[in-house]
């Protein structure tokens, strides 16, 4: 896989608004997956910190997210070219 790829990866697991089907419907990655992608590729400390803030959150899935939420990304949320989470 390459580093682009692997990056944008990263970024949507990160991204609160966008749901694992949205990275599975792109890169053919189920949640289970995209969990075991993110502890190959992040340090430690960071995939920990990741998967505590994941764990429950409703608008990473989309049969729990709100009626209203239809998008997978804000339009205000301004857009990353590169990869500031720290990765091995």
């Amino acid at each position: 896989m390459e580093p682009e790829t692997q990056d944008r990866i990263i970024q949507m697991a990160w991204e609160d608004r966008t749901p694992f089907e949205a990275i599975e419907s792109q890169f053919g990655l189920k949640e289970k997956d995209v969990i075991a992608f993110m502890r190959k590729h992040m340090k430690r400390k960071s995939f920990e910190m990741w998967r505590k803030r994941m764990k429950g959150r409703t608008t990473k899935h989309l049969k729990l997210r709100d009626t209203e939420m239809s998008k997978f990304k804000c339009t205000l949320q301004r857009s990353i070219t590169h990869n500031k989470i720290s990765k091995r």
